[in-house]
């Protein structure tokens, strides 16, 4: 009830500033534009230059919508899928491309990775909306530019960069349901000519939807620009992450009753636990230079360091500890400095080529502390190792005339654990009319085995369990291609596209355990997938535009001495709507409709093919309104999962004070309200 008083104060909000203010001034779209140029490929490029299939998101777009998060904004568009582990804060948000794993897409903010190469995923809802000017999305194999990783594709993330004879200053606060709140500021300009400066601040949190749910994190970023145009471009930019998040773990089984060890509380009804937590630090620093010294010539260098820190800490009960609470504290530290140098030549009409060389040194602890059934540390282990790998890439380019280009590219890549890979790409592209294009793009793709499956110390959990990384692991390899038609009409005020993909992995990495559950990571799995993307984008037409995806995923997976199945959690059908409209008054008003089918949550067994449970099918409805008043103030407000719809994203097994296993489920966010100030100058 509080959330729907909420809801309709907000509502009541716009209709007096709507009204009060004669200042009102109209918010309209952007014009269309002729041509987009896309910069994700290394070389700027127009759109329907590009091979690959590409979604483009700017600021206006992010801006209208209702998405909390980068996960929130891109799921749904085609081939997008977005998952979190449900409803709670600090929940890690991942992308995933055309059905493959996150650890398939390479996620980068200004040229820097921001995957955990732990993990090998990205958790992009660390991510703060307000420092983006750009987002594009380069589907298909990226593994010849980009390296391991990117078997899905690439997300490549531009921060806001200071604006030549503008200041801006944007100061922001919210307050929502769930306690949840954010403070953000925004600065930028040019201070001596050509150097300038973006510089933007937040503060976030909640109370989150169940018990240890909440999280709070904090977050700032620098970016230095000398603009010299073509000629010169040099940016240093910087950012530090600091977040701190409950694990509620899954929702237990309905009649689970709070459970206590000493006074301490364990779980609950709401969640499998409340001890829980995680905290995070994450620093980038990059530098870039660019210039087109001549019209032939293009010069790139770039040089990175990340700092990415972890703690977990984790808490069970077990009757057989003294104090019954034992539990771990497993610190994790990533260090990774890289270099990259690229050139760029146009010899002649038509033709382009791009060679480079990409290095990168990894550096990786791990320490684990065990802890005794009173929380005091009873044994420590630690890892420590480090990896480099150099990639030397080249591409070339021929447009002989403006109906057909072609694409060639390889990248030869050494590791320091592996080896060697060879990956080679090829691209097709046929313009029969200015409005008509066709592409056709495949690649060999690759993703190297992570610091953790590596060399993850040995543990010892007793009775002959325990867990070790593996250092004889070899990649995951594969090829990823599709095909693609995009078509435009009405002055390019209606563009719709089609594209069918399919790709493979072969040597997936799983962790798995022998007879007595001890886990290592092998070699073991191979998947699959083939299906069909579509994109219509509307507008702008009488204040509006209408945005509509669907994509249809066929993907497999396969175990060693397993069957062919149905990958886990990748639903067949996905959909999303998104409609915007602006009144005359100044008020701009979007809903984002979107779809998931049921998806597999577990399998008993690798030789079963119908799973153990599968988690429903699902629809949301999420609205944002936006009505500026004054010269400088704008009164936003959004509702997420409008119609409340209960729906599950993950499976896991509950085990209560008696031992007693229940398989159960994470619950997705339900019904928030949130409500913001803004002030633009």
């Amino acid at each position: 009830m509080k959330k729907i008083c909420m809801a309709l104060a907000c509502c009541f909000l716009f209709q007096a500033t709507a009204f009060a203010d004669e200042n009102l001034k109209t918010q309209k779209p952007v014009a269309t534009m002729d041509e987009i140029v896309v910069t994700a490929t290394k070389t700027r490029e127009l759109l329907k230059d590009v091979p690959n299939a590409v979604i483009l998101i700017d600021d206006l777009d992010i801006k209208d919508s209702p998405a909390k998060s980068v996960g929130d904004l891109l799921g749904g568009e085609s081939g997008i899928d977005w998952r979190t582990r449900g409803d709670y804060g600090g929940a890690a948000q991942e992308i995933h491309i055309r059905g493959m794993g996150a650890d398939g897409t390479q996620v980068i903010v200004n040229g820097v990775t921001v995957n955990s190469p732990s993990l090998g995923t990205a958790d992009v809802g660390k991510i703060p909306m307000n420092n983006i000017e750009r987002i594009e999305i380069v589907k298909g194999s990226g593994s010849v530019l980009y390296g391991s990783g990117a078997m899905g594709g690439v997300v490549n993330i531009i921060t806001k960069n200071p604006k030549h004879d503008q200041t801006d200053l944007k100061l922001s606060a919210g307050y929502g349901s769930e306690k949840t709140y954010q403070m953000s500021a925004e600065h930028g300009m040019f201070v001596l000519g050509d150097l300038g400066y973006y510089i933007t601040a937040n503060s976030s949190g909640t109370d989150g939807f169940r018990d240890n749910s909440d999280y709070k994190q904090k977050d700032a970023s620098l970016k230095l620009l000398l603009d010299k145009g073509e000629n010169l471009n040099i940016s240093l930019y910087g950012d530090y992450i600091d977040r701190e998040s409950g694990r509620p773990g899954v929702e237990p089984p309905a009649g689970t009753s709070l459970f206590t060890v000493g006074g301490i509380p364990v779980y609950n009804s709401e969640a499998s636990s409340l001890l829980n937590e995680l905290k995070e630090q994450d620093k980038h620093l990059v530098l870039k230079i660019e210039s087109n010294p001549l019209d032939w010539l293009g010069l790139n260098f770039q040089t990175d360091y990340t700092d990415m820190k972890s703690d977990n800490y984790s808490r069970y009960y077990s009757a057989f500890s003294p104090g019954n609470l034992p539990g771990s504290s497993t610190e994790v530290a990533n260090k990774i400095l890289g270099a990259e140098g690229n050139v760029e030549l146009h010899p002649f009409k038509g033709t382009r080529f791009l060679t480079g060389i990409q290095y990168k040194k990894y550096d990786w602890e791990n320490t684990s502390i065990t802890l005794d059934g009173f929380g005091n540390k009873s044994s420590q282990l630690e890892g420590k190792d480090n990896l480099h790998t150099i990639g030397i890439f080249g591409e070339a380019q021929y447009r002989p005339n403006k109906y057909i280009k072609g694409i060639i590219g390889i990248r030869h890549e050494d590791h320091s654990t592996f080896g060697t890979k060879n990956l080679p790409r090829y691209g097709l592209i046929i313009n029969p009319v200015e409005t008509t294009t066709l592409k056709f793009n495949t690649g060999r793709h690759f993703k190297a085995p992570t610091p953790n499956d590596l060399f993850w110390p040995k543990e010892d959990w007793g009775w002959g369990m325990g867990a070790e990384g593996n250092p004889n692991l070899k990649p995951e390899t594969g090829w990823h291609s599709d095909a693609s038609i995009e078509q435009t009409f009405a002055d390019k005020k209606i563009s719709v596209s089609l594209t069918y993909f399919e790709w493979d992995i072969q040597d997936k990495i799983s962790w798995v355990p022998d007879a007595n559950f001890f886990y290592r990571p092998d070699n073991l799995s191979k998947y699959e997938s083939k299906g069909w993307e579509i994109g219509t984008k509307i507008g702008p037409f009488h204040n509006m535009t209408l945005a509509l995806d669907y994509t249809y995923t066929d993907a497999t997976e396969q175990k060693q001495g397993g069957v062919e199945r149905k990958a886990l959690y990748t639903a067949d059908n996905f959909f999303k709507a998104g409609l915007t409209y602006w009144f005359d008054f100044g008020l701009d008003l979007t809903t984002t409709i979107r779809y998931t089918d049921e998806r597999p949550g577990v399998y008993a067994l690798d030789t079963d093919v119908v799973p153990q449970t599968t988690l429903a099918d699902y629809w949301t409805l999420d609205l944002k309104a936006n009505q500026p008043f004054g010269e400088n103030w704008i009164l936003s407000c959004q509702i997420n999962n409008l119609l409340d719809k209960d729906y599950n994203t993950y499976s896991e097994n509950f085990y209560d004070q008696f031992g007693t296993k229940s398989l159960s489920k994470y619950p997705g966010a339900g019904r928030s309200v949130f409500l913001s100030l803004n002030y633009q100058f």
